[in-house]
């Protein structure tokens, strides 16, 4: 079956996110890639863009969270989108929780965790970085939700 990774994208503080996430989640950068990795004559990157994260990827569990800087060039991007949200199904009520309080710390939670009338126990907030993420435990259910 195919994986899911979810792709984030940044004005300028990638980098600050991800090990951030990292602290949380554990483990190393798969990749770490600048745009000055990539400049060239046919692809001119500006001195202040140069250090920025031009693409970054986490290994969590058997999938990646990955993301990028967004050149100036191209615009700012939403950090009030609400589109879509990332969603973490916890291997128990143990991990639900460390990976809940860890993420939201600094951001605004929506839905505290706590047991749902669904049967999981389950919470949602808004991380400092702005990104949308739902934490979830379903003891009842095997793989993710």
């Amino acid at each position: 079956m195919a994986n899911i990774n979810p792709h984030i994208n940044f004005n300028g503080n990638a980098e600050e996110a991800f090990n951030f996430y990292r602290s949380v989640f554990g483990g190393e950068f798969a990749r770490i890639m600048r745009f000055k990795d990539l400049a060239s004559a046919e692809f001119p990157v500006a001195d202040h863009e140069a250090n920025k994260i031009m693409h970054i990827a986490l290994p969590i569990g058997k999938s990646v969270l990955m993301a990028n800087d967004v050149p100036e060039i191209l615009g700012r991007t939403n950090e009030n989108e609400n589109r879509s949200k990332i969603s973490i199904s916890a291997e128990s009520k143990e991990e639900a929780d460390k990976l809940f309080h860890g993420l939201s710390t600094g951001g605004q939670i929506e839905m505290p965790i706590t047991d749902s009338p669904w049967g999981s126990y389950f919470g949602m907030f808004r991380d400092k970085y702005g990104i949308e993420w739902m934490v979830d435990f379903d003891p009842n259910e095997i793989g993710p939700m």
